[in-house]
């Protein structure tokens, strides 16, 4: 069974499987501090929980946990290992924290899975005049792929490069109509 979770600080939900629900609302911890309730949308654009704890001192402390890292640390922990060691979203929905989405990845893998920061809205595309250029990162070297017409067809050999070069760990732009 899939429960959705409301977040407290956005219209969106959060997704989890059955006893990954059970287990947030029935463990001590989770359920003296309302985990499940007082689960946010982080900048990030992950779920987070976070909670200011004033300490014996008068100061205070902030404690933060990602969901999607909690679950897979619970869950999915014989999968992480020393190369593969970020928690990311098969789907590219961050809010997605069912196991099925959950996976162990490589820094590399999770900088090129990241979103674009381009102006054009695609990854490894940039406008030079008015023409669009295609490039892609191999061993941290920039790799020219062609220059085209419009920002789409670039994307496109980009798609072609990357998948050919990464295989599935590549990134994928979706083209806009």
């Amino acid at each position: 069974m899939l429960y959705k979770v409301k977040l407290k600080n956005a219209d969106e939900n959060v997704l989890l499987d059955d006893h990954v629900y059970e287990w947030l609302t029935t463990d001590s911890y989770f359920k003296k501090v309302d985990f499940i309730n007082n689960l946010r949308r982080h900048s990030s654009g992950c779920a987070v929980f976070q909670k200011t704890w004033k300490k014996q001192d008068g100061n205070f402390k902030t404690e933060t946990i990602y969901l999607h890292k909690l679950v897979a640390e619970k869950y999915l922990s014989d999968t992480k290992t020393e190369e593969n060691k970020l928690v990311g979203a098969k789907n590219g929905n961050k809010l997605d924290c069912r196991l099925n989405n959950l996976i162990y990845r490589s820094r590399a893998i999770s900088s090129r899975k990241r979103k674009t920061s381009s102006k054009t809205g695609y990854t490894g595309v940039y406008q030079e005049n008015n023409r669009y250029r295609a490039v892609i990162s191999i061993n941290r070297k920039s790799v020219h792929i062609g220059m085209f017409d419009t920002a789409e067809e670039a994307a496109l050999a980009y798609n072609k490069k990357s998948k050919e070069i990464y295989g599935e760990n590549g990134k994928q732009n979706i083209i806009k109509p």
